[in-house]
C-alpha cells in the first residue's frame, strides 16, 4: 500500500522546467558548439582588433594608449584615400558579376547537346585558386608575351602595360577578380533555378507571357533568395579584394592598386610596417563598412519578408 502511494506522488510530481522547455532547448544545444566557436574565433577577434585600434603597438613590445590617434592619422592619409577609391571601384564593378552569373545561368539551364561541357568550363573558375587566378592574368597582361601584348602588337600598336599603368592597373585587377565571381554567382543562380515552380512558369506561359515578361515577373521574384545571397557575397568579396593584389601588384605601381584589406596588412604586417594598432583601425574602418551594406540588405529582405 505504501508502495503504491509512493509511486502515486512521484507521478504527480510536477515536470521540471527542462522537461517543459526540452522542445524550445534542443534546437540550441546543437547550435550552442557552432555558437562557442564562432564567438571565440570571430566576434571576440572583432572586439580586440577595434581595442587594439587604440594603442600604438608593433605587435611584441608595450602598447601605448593614443585613443583615436591612428583613426585622425587615418584621415590624413592619402594612402587610405587611394586605397577607399580602389574598394569603391571593386564595388562598383565587381556588382556586375551578378548580372553576368545570371545570364550564364540561364544559357546553361537549358537542355541542349553539350551542356554537360558547357557547366564544366563556366564553373571550371570557381574551384581554382585566386593565387592561380593572379598569375593567369599577370601572364595574360604581360605586354612582352601575353595575349594582351600579342593582340595589340597584330593590329600594329604598341601594347599597354596593365599592371604598370597607375590609372589601369586597378581595373585590370578588378576584371580577373570577376572571372572567378561570376563563376561563384552563376552556381548559386543555377541552384536557384532549380527550385523556380514549374507551374507557375506553366500558368505564365498560358498567358501568353514570353522573353522578358517571364524573366521579369515569374522568374526573378522566385531567384530572391539567389539574388540575396549573391549581392552580399559579392560585395564581401569587393571589400576584402587581397589576394589577387597581393600575388599581382602587391599594391604597386607605387600604391595605386591598394584596397583597404591589403593596405591594413602592409601596416599591420608586412616589413614596412609592423604598426598593429594602425591596422586595427584601417581593420575597423572596413568592418563598418561591410556592416553598412550587409546590415542594409538584411533589413531590405526582412522587409520583403514581412511584406
Amino acid at each position: 500500500m505504501s508502495t503504491n502511494s509512493s509511486h502515486a506522488a512521484m507521478s504527480s510530481k510536477p515536470p521540471s522546467w527542462f522537461h517543459k522547455n526540452r522542445i524550445k532547448l534542443a534546437p540550441w544545444l546543437f547550435l550552442a558548439p557552432g555558437l562557442i566557436f564562432f564567438s571565440i574565433y570571430v566576434i571576440a577577434p572583432i572586439f580586440q582588433s577595434i581595442w587594439i585600434s587604440f594603442f600604438e603597438w608593433d605587435g611584441l613590445g608595450d602598447k601605448e594608449w593614443v585613443g583615436l590617434g591612428n583613426y585622425v592619422e587615418l584621415l590624413d592619409d592619402d594612402r587610405f584615400y587611394t586605397s577607399l577609391i580602389n574598394n569603391v571601384w571593386w564595388l562598383v564593378l565587381y556588382m556586375l558579376a551578378v548580372p553576368a552569373g545570371l545570364a550564364i545561368a540561364l544559357f546553361l539551364n537549358q537542355t541542349v547537346t553539350g551542356i554537360r561541357l558547357y557547366k564544366s568550363l563556366f564553373f571550371f573558375p570557381f574551384v581554382i585558386s585566386q593565387v592561380v587566378v593572379g598569375l593567369i592574368f599577370t601572364w595574360f597582361y604581360n605586354p612582352s608575351f601575353g595575349i594582351v601584348g600579342i593582340v595589340w602588337e597584330f593590329f600594329g600598336a604598341k601594347p599597354p602595360s596593365i599592371l604598370g599603368d597607375e590609372d589601369l592597373v586597378t581595373f585590370g585587377i578588378i576584371f580577373a577578380g570577376l572571372w572567378p565571381q561570376i563563376a561563384y554567382c552563376m552556381i548559386l543562380y543555377l541552384t536557384g533555378l532549380n527550385n523556380v515552380s514549374p507551374d507557375q512558369v506553366e500558368a505564365a506561359r498560358l498567358d501568353n507571357a514570353r522573353g522578358w515578361k517571364m524573366l521579369w515577373y515569374v522568374i526573378l521574384p522566385q531567384l530572391k533568395p539567389a539574388t540575396f545571397i549573391a549581392v552580399v557575397v559579392t560585395i564581401i568579396g569587393a571589400l576584402r579584394s587581397f589576394d589577387l593584389i597581393a600575388i599581382m601588384t602587391q599594391g604597386g605601381p607605387y600604391g595605386s592598386s591598394n584596397v583597404l584589406a591589403y593596405f591594413m596588412y602592409e601596416s599591420a604586417l608586412s616589413e614596412y610596417g609592423f604598426r598593429m594598432g594602425y591596422g586595427s583601425a584601417i581593420a575597423t574602418v572596413l568592418f563598418l563598412i561591410m556592416m553598412v551594406y550587409i546590415s542594409f540588405f538584411l533589413w531590405r529582405m526582412y522587409q520583403d519578408e514581412k511584406n
